[in-house]
């Protein structure tokens, strides 16, 4: 059964498990990516995170240990228990390569990659 919330979802999350650190403030803090978008990611912290929704962090996720990261600045939309939803914005070009890999990967079929593509040009 559809749900709103379902019907409104144009990018499909891909589960994901990446060692990620958030910058903010100064002070860098590791938490564990579960999935990701081209709209955003959501993530576990083992901490209570000192973020109120629309504060703006930088991510960096870590895909080969410390060789292959996303890097992007990423913005607080929600948070339930220990779980918080982000918002991607402006992936620099190299990030933005390695997430549309993993999408396509992930996804595993051409068509479906296209369709998210031109709902991110779109959006």
């Amino acid at each position: 059964m559809s749900t709103p919330d379902n019907n409104r979802r144009r990018f499909t999350r891909i589960h994901f498990d990446a060692a990620t650190d958030l910058h903010h403030n100064g002070v860098e803090i590791p938490v564990k990516l579960m999935d990701i978008s081209f709209k955003g990611v959501l993530i576990e912290s083992d901490q209570q995170l000192p973020l109120e929704p629309g504060d703006q962090v930088d991510a960096t996720i870590h895909l080969l240990g410390n060789d292959v990261t996303i890097k992007a600045p990423i913005t607080l939309k929600h948070q339930e228990d220990n779980r918080y939803g982000f918002a991607l914005s402006q992936l620099d070009l190299d990030s933005l390569t390695l997430l549309r890999r993993i999408v396509e990967l992930n996804l595993g079929e051409e068509a479906l990659l296209e369709r998210e593509l031109e709902q991110l040009i779109h959006d």
